[in-house]
């Protein structure tokens, strides 16, 4: 049943990646159109600003002495027919777009109409800037980009929080025991015109995994599971839980806007980012890995039980970071096991990378 589950929110997973892409592709010709119509005045000022800057600057170097007065007028005559040109060539780009899109309709693709799959950003300025993309290979950037996405990797410690006990009491080595999480999420900005709150969501794969100490293992009693020490000295002694759970967090901080003639979007490199919320999911299976000498010989076990775990997972998370590193916290709100009359939650403390 498990195996179902996971297979069916996989498939969900990958459909609606190829969906949001799908979506994404879908223009207006007629926005297409008065966007670009409204990029004229843009360049216009743009180019005025460009030349009252060569100006003054011009000044400065006559006012310097660098320069003469009749050296001083030749240079500013220069810059007024350059950034004159500039206008004319930049309008009749704009006029040319237009043109192409009135006759042909809004083009989403190069012109041999390639499709392509690509797993990992095409460069820093491109539309194409999900790290997985399926579509053409030279899609028109899209003017406002509200979503993306991302692949999600993260590692560290784990541990239990057990009721009435510290971590300093802890039943579990501390640097053996770790958990690592894989997935994929989408980021989407709240609002309209500012990037300073984003929501993250997506699917992730997360493996606790407890290593106790004393020489003991999990034994499912019938009643509850509980920690007993195994007849033979263990070399190795490992407990994992395998989730599969749906991340959400509100992401805050700074961003860059960054606009050019026909697009924008908002950058958070070199930003911090803070992000708090949580997730929910199930767990996919429990197993346990244990390894000691017998009879001179190395023997392995890999139990694989129900072990009396929690199915539904739910718990807080959070991280704070810069650029694609983050330190990255979270807590199961569900206990561990279901029966026991003690409560333990899983705990974890790490990096987290987000492929964006």
């Amino acid at each position: 049943m498990k195996l179902i589950t996971f297979t069916t929110a996989l498939a969900l997973w990958l459909l609606a990646g190829v969906c949001t892409q799908a979506q994404e592709n879908d223009h207006d010709t007629k926005t297409a159109v008065e966007r670009l119509n409204s990029l004229k005045e843009k360049i216009v000022q743009e180019e005025k600003d460009a030349l009252k800057l060569d100006v003054e600057n011009i000044n400065k170097r006559l006012e310097s002495g660098n320069i003469t007065e009749a050296e001083a007028e030749n240079l500013k005559q220069e810059a007024a027919e350059k950034h004159a040109l500039n206008i004319e060539n930049r309008l009749a780009i704009i006029d040319n777009k237009v043109a192409l899109i009135q006759r042909n309709g809004n083009i989403d693709e190069d012109e041999d109409g390639q499709i392509i799959l690509r797993f990992g950003s095409s460069g820093k300025d491109s539309e194409n800037d999900n790290v997985l993309y399926i579509g053409p290979k030279n899609k028109k950037r899209k003017y406002d980009r509200r979503t993306t996405s991302d692949l999600v990797f993260a590692f560290g410690l784990n541990n239990a929080i057990t009721e009435g006990e510290s971590l300093q009491d802890s039943d579990f080595k501390v640097a053996g025991s770790r958990f690592v999480e894989l997935g994929w999420a989408w980021k989407t900005r709240v609002f309209k015109n500012t990037n300073w709150v984003r929501v993250k969501y997506g699917l992730s794969f997360q493996f606790n995994g407890l290593k106790p100490t004393d020489n003991r293992y999990y034994v499912d009693t019938g009643e509850q599971t509980e920690l007993q020490e195994y007849p033979l000295d263990l070399d190795k002694s490992k407990f994992r839980m395998d989730n599969l759970v749906v991340p959400i967090h509100f992401e805050f901080g700074p961003s860059k806007k960054i606009e050019h003639d026909d697009y924008f979007r908002y950058s958070t490199e070199n930003k911090i980012k803070i992000g708090l919320g949580g997730y929910a999911g199930i767990n996919l299976s429990t197993r346990q890995k244990l390894k000691f000498e017998e009879e001179g010989e190395d023997r392995k076990l890999k139990l694989k039980a129900n072990y009396n775990t929690n199915n539904f997972i739910y718990g807080l998370s959070g991280y704070i970071g810069w650029q694609g590193v983050a330190l990255y916290a979270k807590y199961d709100l569900n206990t561990i096991f279901k029966n026991n009359p003690i409560d333990q939650r899983n705990v974890s403390l790490g990096l987290r990378f987000d492929m964006d």
